[in-house]
């Protein structure tokens, strides 16, 4: 843990050998003159050093380097406005890396101050390879603040309350406080005493990564935390729904299949070195980023219902997994719960769930929860298949792997075929 001194200039080139500047043109273009793109190791102080000349254009666009280096052979170059290179989490298949301009980052950036509490002081918790990470230093940037950062793996409570000290301390009266979390996070600080202390003291903590059970959500109220939940995607510049509510300048419609529609000046300008991809449509003369993610809009407040390829079509019932993890989150003796279809040769999915009891010395049993399941959303949504778990399989921060998910429900489970009968098990999970 340690927090960085305000007011540092950020012009300073970060140390590694594998800073790299490249310069060429990107096919998604109109063939201006592209700026470099840096290669900058993924850590918060080398970031915020380039970070800022990125943004207001004096230096290199910036790309979060792997473990493994920049692929130079295959790297080409950005236009002149983009200001990060962000890979994406691979939840619609291949991993992509989302071009950002400095114009789209600011325009999150300052709509995120208007909805919560204005420019504020952040606690960065999050990957910086990831873009809600990334997004706390660029509002720290913006704001001119600098953060404290807390990274670690396994996150603690113990570490994100000691953080939080640290942030209270260096921080000058009146100035707001913030932080953001996935939910796994949450349940971690929730569950410890001097955590959950330390986390009413901010303006707002957002939650984000991935779909926060409502369970989660009242609890956490319920203990005076400003959790604001946060729906959006790499492609635009992270969180742009706070609470269902777009921020100022993000427009949401949904297609006639259902599918949530964004559009506004937050959105990618498109993939490095990948002009065959374009996730846009057009309609009524506005350019929207077409996502793969299932909506409702009550009142011009978005529901997000769950992934398109998500959907479990079971005895030609088509299951949504984010309402049957709903369901199951409600139940007694269930922490988190993981929704998959598996492949069964009789109604061609069948519904398996990981669940990961709040008493590991006491879980939940299948028929509970196919009861439960049975009692709010009807027969064909209750699980077939139920492996216990200590954790679920995750992709990247908070967001859960259902590929992983489906291989572990499929391994544990002898006969995966509704007509055999019910099945379940234990496992475990890295």
């Amino acid at each position: 843990m340690w927090s960085l001194p305000w007011g540092r200039s950020g012009s300073r080139v970060p140390r590694t050998a594998r800073a790299a500047c490249i310069r060429a043109r990107v096919a998604t273009y109109s063939g201006t003159v592209s700026r470099p793109l840096r290669d900058v190791p993924p850590r918060a102080e080398d970031l915020l050093d380039a970070l800022g000349p990125a943004l207001d254009g004096a230096g290199p666009a910036v790309r979060v380097a792997t473990a493994t280096g920049w692929d130079h052979a295959a790297a080409v170059a950005v236009d002149d406005d983009v200001a990060l290179a962000v890979a994406t989490s691979g939840s619609t298949g291949e991993p992509r890396t989302a071009l950002l301009t400095a114009s789209a980052l600011r325009a999150s950036g300052r709509a995120t101050e208007r909805r919560l509490a204005g420019p504020g002081r952040w606690l960065l918790v999050l990957p910086v390879e990831h873009v809600a990470g990334l997004q706390v230093l660029v509002r720290s940037v913006l704001a001119g603040t600098r953060p404290v950062v807390a990274l670690g793996t396994p996150f603690t409570a113990t570490r994100f309350a000691a953080a939080v000290a640290d942030l209270r301390t260096g921080t000058p009266a009146g100035t707001p406080t913030y932080t953001s979390l996935v939910p796994t996070q949450l349940v971690r600080v929730l569950d410890d005493e001097a955590a959950t202390d330390a986390a009413r003291t901010f303006d707002a903590v957002l939650l984000g990564g991935a779909a926060a059970p409502a369970p989660l959500l009242e609890r956490a109220r319920a203990a005076e935390v400003r959790v604001v939940t946060s729906y959006g995607m790499t492609e635009t510049c992270g969180g742009c729904v706070y609470d269902g509510v777009p921020l100022d300048g993000v427009r949401v419609r949904l297609d006639a299949s259902g599918r949530v529609l964004l559009g506004g000046d937050v959105l990618t300008a498109g993939y490095l070195g990948r002009p065959d991809l374009d996730p846009f449509v057009t309609l009524d003369g506005t350019r929207w980023l077409r996502t793969n993610d299932l909506g409702r809009l009550d009142d011009g407040v978005l529901s997000v219902l769950g992934r398109a390829d998500d959907v479990v079509v079971t005895g030609g019932v088509n299951v949504a997994p984010a309402a049957v993890e709903a369901a199951l989150a409600a139940a007694p003796g269930v922490a988190e719960a993981l929704v998959v279809g598996v492949p069964d040769e009789t109604w061609g999915q069948a519904v398996g769930a990981l669940v990961v009891p709040t008493d590991p010395a006491a879980p939940p049993t299948l028929a509970d929860l196919r009861a439960h399941v049975t009692a709010a959303l009807g027969p064909a949504h209750a699980p077939q298949h139920l492996v216990v778990v200590g954790a679920l399989p995750l992709r990247g921060p908070g967001k859960p792997d259902r590929r992983a998910a489906a291989a572990l429900v499929v391994d544990h489970v002898s006969s995966p075929a509704p007509h055999a009968g019910p099945t379940t098990t234990s496992g475990s999970t890295a």
